[in-house]
């Protein structure tokens, strides 16, 4: 099995939708995707992941299934610096505390221990282990036992900050150390194989990670920080 993960496309904030470049880019994605063997799209319920997974849905004759745990993350808590903004914060603590990023440290540090973005950490890890359950993949400890169909492959729509937690939990790497050395930008192409090593135990291989070589002219800044 294969999950492909994507970025929204360049985004109106405001009106939660795509810029019409942003359009441009998630058509760009679905051609991109299209010789791919996608049995299922989802998204985060956030309007600019949902436009963004529609083109790709469309190409393969499939809806949109949400996901309302992707949601795109917030942050903040009493006393921390830069709002609580844990792109920054991270930054910052591989630089001043690089021993944070042994095991689970970093969640004892201050910059995220009360930092409301671990509440979306904890949940998004939590709900993508039972997702990831549908098909097939079961989460022991820090990787999956496998029973489901080998050759099938989904994917997923979502944002900077609910994206790098699914990514931080999936591939078992200290989230601050993915927000800042595995950033990744609009309508980019992400892909993980699943597929068990020998026996029915899974390792999950980055096979692309940030892939824009897609979008071509319409590839403008890559998205790091999120609202």
């Amino acid at each position: 099995m294969r999950i492909i993960f994507v970025g929204h496309g360049e985004p109106d904030y405001d009106k939660d939708c795509l810029t019409d470049n942003g359009i441009s880019q998630a058509k760009a994605t679905a051609i991109r995707l299209k010789d791919e063997n996608i049995k299922a799209v989802f998204a985060s319920p956030m309007g600019r992941a949902m436009q963004t997974a529609s083109f790709t849905a469309s190409e393969h004759g499939l809806s949109v299934e949400e996901l309302p745990f992707m949601h795109e993350i917030n942050w903040g808590g009493e006393m921390l610096p830069y709002e609580g903004h844990p792109w920054t914060l991270a930054y910052d603590l591989i630089c001043e505390s690089p021993e944070s990023l042994k095991g689970d440290n970093w969640r004892e540090h201050p910059y995220f221990k009360d930092n409301i973005c671990m509440d979306y950490y904890d949940r998004i890890s939590a709900e993508s282990d039972i997702f990831l359950q549908r098909f097939g993949l079961k989460r022991e400890g820090d990787i999956y036992r496998c029973s489901g169909n080998k050759e099938d492959a989904i994917v997923i729509f979502a944002h900077g900050g609910s994206g790098a937690v699914f990514i931080s939990h999936l591939l078992n790497l200290p989230f601050p150390y993915v927000l800042t050395a595995m950033p990744y930008g609009v309508c980019s192409v992400s892909i993980f194989d699943m597929a068990p090593l020998g026996t029915n135990l899974v390792i999950p291989k980055v096979e692309i990670f940030n892939d824009m070589g897609h979008l071509g002219e319409v590839r403008k800044e890559k998205l790091r920080f999120e609202k």
